[in-house]
């Protein structure tokens, strides 16, 4: 295994670098690196920038806006971006639905979606999770029936990330509840303005609200909509969350959060506190161990059989967000009593954070981050991933 990038590489990281702080407006990163809550506005703009250059969508086809992009390219790509606290492109548009649609979508689902879809001219959510169907997606209820040249859509989906801002929605549904759960599952596309859908928000834990329940009734879908074979979404379902684990570590967020404890820590005189810096260098020799791990995950990609997910990339998912979790919490430690009287990040800005404005983001993002743990797949199927498919117990 080589570590060692090649010039072009390193060149490519220069130019990625210098695009990300000169090209994406200092605005919308700083509000990302305070851990405030961007606007549909400043998520668009940003991604119509990176599709501009054609970095939008680097992972897609090159015939729909694809770069072609070795491993290791995507791994530098992503760490430049995050460590500039550059808002990722929509990964509903762009890991999720964009690479399903140009696997299994058909030619005309390719040129109507696929090109918005880029732009961010549609905004995507994803309809998967239900009440009582979330670690166990296969038992999901929301059914759709066949009639004519559509189909009726009923049910309920839970936890849908930005609904309130979503032009369309991705929805597994249920198209022929005789067959075994997997068997009879189908990927619809969804426009969320049809007559029967209702969105209502879930308040999050951090006073935000970030995801929501989408209720259907009697929706109707043109049987258009549906991607690929009826009763075959479950294996498309499977090759888009194989996508949204890629970058899921986000070791360049993590070290972009240890710049920034380190700048407020000098800055609030904890800095030198013996046992702050135990703290940090623990995290720091973590992050150093989990890129390293990344890098051999990318090297060993460039001899892995295309679309066969990586067992590794479990570590990656577990350590990642342990120690995303762990910096939420250093940054608690910076901030100190100035947490308590956190402003949620809904409220309105008639009501003034009372400390720092750098102190306004640390206790949503404290509360925000335990998700981390279970997003992808949670830390416990992780575990169970590592010790079958890599330790061999």
């Amino acid at each position: 295994m080589d570590l060692a990038f090649t010039e072009q590489e390193r060149t490519f990281r220069e130019e990625a670098r210098r695009f990300f702080v000169t090209e994406i407006p200092e605005s919308i990163r700083n509000k990302l690196r305070d851990g405030e809550h961007l606007g549909k506005d400043e998520i668009v703009t940003s991604q119509r920038i990176l599709n501009a250059r054609g970095w939008a969508t680097p992972n897609w086809p090159v015939e729909w806006g694809g770069q072609a992009w070795s491993p290791v390219q995507v791994y530098l790509y992503q760490d430049e971006m995050q460590q500039a606290y550059v808002p990722p492109p929509i990964g509903f548009n762009v890991t999720m639905v964009g690479p399903v649609i140009a696997q299994f979508g058909n030619d005309e689902q390719k040129r109507r979606f696929l090109p918005r879809a880029a732009n961010a001219d549609d905004f995507w959510c994803q309809g998967f999770s239900e009440p009582g169907s979330g670690s166990d997606l296969a038992s999901l209820r929301t059914r759709a029936e066949r009639k004519g040249n559509s189909y009726i859509v009923n049910g309920q989906k839970i936890w849908t990330t930005l609904a309130q801002y979503a032009d369309w929605i991705f929805c597994l549904v249920r198209t022929d509840p005789a067959a075994k759960k997997q068997e009879g599952i189908s990927f619809l596309l969804i426009d969320m303005k049809t007559r029967g859908i209702t969105v209502r928000p879930i308040v999050t834990i951090d006073g935000g609200r970030e995801v929501n329940e989408v209720f259907f009734d009697d929706v109707e879908v043109p049987a258009e909509n549906l991607v690929g074979q009826e009763n075959k979404g479950w294996d498309y379902a499977k090759f888009l969350l194989g996508n949204e684990r890629t970058g899921i570590a986000r070791v360049g967020a993590s070290k972009a959060r240890v710049a920034r404890i380190k700048q407020l820590a000098a800055m609030e005189g904890i800095g030198n506190d013996t046992r702050f810096r135990e703290k940090l260098a623990a995290i720091e020799v973590e992050l150093k161990a989990l890129e390293m791990t990344q890098l051999r995950v990318v090297s060993d990609e460039r001899k892995r059989e295309k679309g066969r997910q990586n067992p590794a990339s479990s570590i990656l998912k577990l350590k990642g967000s342990v120690i995303q979790q762990q910096l939420t919490e250093l940054m608690m430690d910076v901030v100190g009593p100035y947490v308590m009287p956190y402003q949620a990040p809904d409220q309105t800005q008639n009501e003034p954070f009372i400390g720092p404005d750098y102190a306004a983001g640390a206790a949503p993002a404290y509360f925000n981050y335990r998700k981390v743990s279970i997003y992808g797949g949670s830390n416990e199927i992780q575990r169970n991933i590592i010790a079958k498919a890599i330790l061999g117990l």
